[in-house]
């Protein structure tokens, strides 16, 4: 992914409005970002611990989605597999990730939801940067390349939906 710019993130979102965009909270150091190895760029909201924020290319442009996630609570079954990258989590690693579908059906609370990574590192999983602590990754005749293909293929179907 290409290396970007707080302007281009705020304005890629597509399930916000402007206003929610201008006032959401993107990471400070996008500068120091491992851009080579990012498929997508996903952050969690430091100030809204139920919020986190996945930008990346989608149809030819740039597309940002808002999420909401409830964390894992004590009793209740987590599914702990990335549906994105296909790495497996302990209790907590995997959440449901939501999105308020874009336009008029947002605006009418319909919404999409995807059981991804909670820190939305898929990108570093995939490529050996960061090992989930108590999971694994699913060892596969996959190149890595294919494998970066289908994570961006999963996350493509989801943000069409998002999209409507």
């Amino acid at each position: 992914m290409r290396a970007l710019a707080e302007k281009d993130v705020r304005a890629s979102f597509i399930n916000c409005s402007k206003g929610e965009a201008k006032r959401l909270a993107v990471p400070r150091d996008l500068g120091e970002r491992p851009w080579d190895d990012l498929d997508f760029l996903g952050w969690r909201d430091p100030g809204a611990p139920d919020r986190s924020y996945l930008v990346t290319d989608h149809d030819g442009r740039l597309t940002g989605v808002a999420l909401r996630f409830q964390a894992a609570r004590s009793g209740f079954f987590q599914r702990s597999l990335c549906a994105l990258c296909l790495t497996a989590h302990p209790r907590g690693g995997v959440s449901l990730m939501t999105a308020r579908k874009a336009g008029a059906a947002g605006r009418q609370g319909d919404s999409v939801g995807l059981y991804m990574c909670t820190d939305l590192a898929c990108s570093l999983y995939l490529r050996g940067k960061k090992v989930p602590q108590g999971g694994t990754r699913i060892e596969e005749s996959l190149t890595l390349e294919e494998q970066a293909a289908r994570t961006l293929g999963n996350l493509s179907g989801f943000l069409a939906k998002v999209a409507g």
